[in-house]
């Protein structure tokens, strides 16, 4: 095996024997051979496409599997190996009744019976982009085929709230098709990394759509970090979809409902909200998991990703959802009875704690709505600077860096923060600038495009560009969704963002210096300060 999609992969190049995610070599190289076979799918779709064969299914279906392939997501070999049959079928239905040749291994492509087997085939196929190209090349592959499964991500949670287009499947069998097109050079790839940037973009759109036109635009809430007596079930993840249903299914049931990670901003949204038993959050981020999934008291759902390997101590409570599975963990789809069964039987909390509270949903609806007092706080010097500190969080050394540049920003600079990176900082309290909190939390990593338009929204309010703005875009990455949000700002030309802990193991030094070079992107320095010092200069004083 081989893999590099992470911020964590081991020592900084790839792991070769067993992934730091806990995934194992016969996980990975079926891994490989799903986009593989999404490859001869993607080849077969675009050809179908083109003589009006709607491939909408194909496209829902290389969406998903992409997002199975993300770091911490499908630790299951069956559901994996099932997946490449499906593929393979999709791929010879849209080809049925066609004269038009596709020619290729991939599009000639029959799986194996057995998982064993397909293994094997895993093994022959190797790495789905193309290893005999230049390293700047592969490079760049490697980046856009990363920033894809982010999207396919985006796309999924997209599509189950009825938020779909088909240009963005379009765009993943492009993609999919040009990493075995040895005609595409350096340039192209340049050319197709930053269209995979705006193809998130637009993902994201629907997926902010999907969110708000279902559950309402969040509104700003205090979520309690205690809990009180009653039964209870921690849903962690990123899947709101899978949260309504577990609100609807446990009314009136006497259990409340938790959030953990990546869930916390679901506590903002009106319809969610709403359900009283929808009480608090539990823990931090997901790599926090195995101390505290051992501590909670009642049953927990893990959805679509972020999922580690579990351990005895919570493995019979625990279930899984969406695109998460684990072998021999019970995965439910919709109807999440057998979770609430369990919590029923457990004792959950029996005593009530106050361990304080924090404040949610400061999406761009909300912060707008506060505009012109936001701009009259920095036209007359309130405000000096804004901060988006932001992106994945991790278990790799370094990234304190973010709690310390958080705490160490002066008092007349706000900070917006957005996914499980926050977790570092997120209790902290700030204080206010003439009402307006200095700590903003945006929401998840799926609410990257609502800190867009904000800074959107400020630039024009300024008549400046948003490079132009006194921001500064401090992230943290660890997986493949911070990639494609990496590749969306790339797009959107937004220059000098500082990402840490580490650089990418799949960036080449020559890619690197294009990086540089064209939108000033730089590593975090190895201090906090050393930053705000270079970022604010005399105001950091």
């Amino acid at each position: 095996m081989f893999c590099n999609q992470c911020e964590q992969t081991a020592r900084g190049t790839g792991c070769v024997t067993v992934g730091v995610c806990g995934k194992k070599e016969d996980v990975a190289v079926l891994q490989d051979l799903l986009v593989n076979a999404c490859k001869g799918l993607s080849m077969v779709a675009i050809d179908a496409a083109a003589r009006g064969v709607d491939t909408t299914e194909a496209g829902r279906f290389v969406a998903d599997s992409l997002f199975t392939t993300l770091t911490n997501v499908d630790f299951d070999p069956g559901s994996i190996a099932e997946k490449v049959d499906e593929a393979v079928r999709l791929r010879d239905a849209l080809a049925a009744g066609s004269d038009a040749t596709v020619e290729g291994a991939l599009v000639d492509f029959a799986p194996a019976s057995g998982v064993d087997e397909k293994i094997a085939q895993g093994v022959e196929f190797g790495s789905p982009w193309d290893t005999t190209r230049g390293e700047d090349v592969q490079a760049l592959q490697q980046t856009t085929l990363y920033g894809l499964k982010g999207v396919a991500a985006y796309a999924h949670h997209a599509r189950i709230l009825a938020q779909e287009d088909p240009d963005v499947y379009a765009f993943m069998f492009k993609v999919l098709t040009a990493l075995d097109d040895a005609t595409i050079g350096l340039e192209d790839w340049i050319a197709l990394a930053l269209e995979c940037g705006a193809v998130n973009l637009r993902t994201m759109e629907l997926l902010d759509a999907g969110n708000t036109g279902t559950y309402g635009h969040p509104v700003p809430t205090e979520v309690p970090l205690g809990h009180r007596p009653n039964k209870a079930i921690l849903i962690s993840g990123h899947d709101l979809r899978d949260l309504q249903l577990l609100l609807e299914q446990t009314e009136g049931k006497g259990i409340d409902v938790y959030t953990h990670g990546e869930m916390l901003p679901a506590h903002a949204y009106p319809e969610l909200k709403a359900h009283p038993h929808f009480y608090g959050h539990y823990g931090t981020a997901w790599q926090n998991q195995h101390k505290e999934f051992a501590g909670f008291p009642g049953a927990i759902l893990m959805t679509t990703n972020c999922l580690m390997p579990p351990r005895d101590e919570y493995k019979e409570r625990l279930f899984t959802s969406g695109p998460a599975q684990f072998p021999d963990i019970l995965h439910l789809e919709g109807d999440f009875s057998p979770a609430i069964e369990k919590a029923l039987a457990m004792p959950g909390f029996t005593d009530e704690v106050d361990s304080g509270s924090v404040m949610v949903g400061f999406g761009r609806n909300t912060v707008l709505g506060v505009a012109p007092q936001v701009i009259d706080a920095v036209k007359g010097g309130a405000i000096k600077h804004f901060f988006l500190v932001g992106g994945c969080d991790g278990a790799k050394p370094g990234r304190n860096y973010y709690t310390e540049f958080v705490e160490q920003a002066p008092a007349d600079t706000v900070v917006l923060t957005l996914a499980c990176g926050k977790f570092r900082f997120f209790d902290k309290q700030l204080g206010d600038i003439g009402g307006i909190p200095r700590l903003l939390d945006v929401g998840q990593c799926n609410d990257a495009y609502s800190a867009i338009k904000i800074a959107v929204a400020l630039a024009d309010a300024f008549e400046v560009g948003v490079n132009d703005l006194p921001l500064s875009m401090i992230l943290s990455w660890y997986e493949q969704k911070a990639v494609a949000i990496l590749l969306t700002l790339l797009h959107l030309g937004i220059t000098d963002i500082r990402l840490g802990p580490t650089l990418p193991a799949f960036v080449t030094p020559n890619v690197l210096q294009v990086l540089v070079d064209t939108f000033d992107i730089k590593p975090i320095a190895e201090s906090a300060a050393e930053d705000l010092e270079a970022i604010l200069g005399t105001e950091a004083a």
